[in-house]
């Protein structure tokens, strides 16, 4: 079954030269935004600067590897205070290291990398390794609060969402049919189309197809966690049969959407079915929010 590959550095460098990092100098190559490069010239720069660094890259079980750390945001605070601002801002706006307010990387990157870095350092960087500085406990406490800065900086603390219940998977069901437009490809919806609909209120479903650990680190509000793997029988009885637009995402930024579309429309009988073309990192990278998961479920 066709699925996202496992999480695995390169992706997260890939995605930051494809769509840049908002709120830093680094603007988007892809072409899907305007850049010089297709995803498979970005996939072969990846690669040559792995060669390049010769370093193998931090592999995380995307089963297990988006859990987030259970600490305390409030004393990560005061721990990045006290070792941190100076050098990456007060607002993580950066100065002599560099800016780490990142929705993007804030949002999607998983906890473990984040604790990766604070410990190993940045090789080449003026950043030191927090291993014989900070405490076990400081260093998640300090992950921890810089998780919990995903949508904004000045944020007190963020609401976290579970998922509604099945008879609930419809957003705004008083609203309008959306009004999507001609699909790419017959399939494909951008992120600007999706976030005006669902800013106007539009009636549909959001299905996150990744593991349901990364719905839980960030996701389109209102999106149900449907897993690329789950039993697509029992999911389908959920879902409304009335000509309701179903969208799909995943992160890779297809893949496993796709999947899932392609047996909605082919095996479930589902019309009105898209996937978002750009895919959460896309979306998230683009600007457009995200909110985080219960992590309790």
């Amino acid at each position: 079954m066709p699925a996202c590959p496992p999480f695995r550095f390169p992706r997260i460098l890939g995605e930051a030269i494809a769509y840049g990092r908002q709120g830093t100098p680094i603007g988007g190559y892809l072409d899907e935004v305007g850049g010089p490069l297709a995803r498979q010239d970005i996939r072969d720069l990846v690669h040559w600067l792995r060669e390049t660094a010769g370093v193998e890259p931090l592999a995380i079980d995307p089963e297990k590897g988006h859990d987030r750390l259970a600490a305390d945001a409030a004393d990560g605070a005061r721990v990045y205070r006290a070792h941190c601002a100076s050098c990456h801002g007060d607002q993580g706006e950066g100065g002599t290291g560099t800016a780490l307010g990142n929705a993007a990387m804030l949002a999607l990157t998983p906890d473990h990398f984040l604790r990766h870095a604070i410990v190993e350092a940045r090789q080449g960087t003026p950043m030191p390794a927090f291993a014989g500085i900070l405490s076990a406990t400081e260093i998640d406490n300090l992950t921890a609060f810089r998780r919990s800065r995903s949508t904004g900086w000045s944020a007190e603390g963020r609401t976290l969402r579970r998922p509604p219940p099945l008879d609930r998977y419809v957003i705004n069901p008083e609203g309008e049919a959306p009004r999507f437009g001609e699909l790419k490809d017959g399939r494909y919806l951008s992120a600007a189309v999706l976030d005006r609909e669902l800013r106007a209120r539009r009636r549909m479903v959001l299905l996150d197809t990744r593991v349901t650990s990364m719905w839980q680190m960030a996701h389109i509000e209102g999106a149900v966690p449907v897993p690329y793997y789950a039993n697509r029988e029992q999911a389908v009885a959920s879902l409304p049969r009335d000509s309701t637009w179903i969208v799909a995402y995943c992160e890779c930024p297809r893949a496993a959407a796709d999947s899932v579309v392609k047996w909605l429309r082919e095996e479930g009988g589902f019309g009105h079915t898209a996937v978002l073309y750009e895919g959460i990192r896309g979306w998230v990278s683009l600007g457009y929010p995200v909110v985080a998961g219960d992590a309790s479920k």
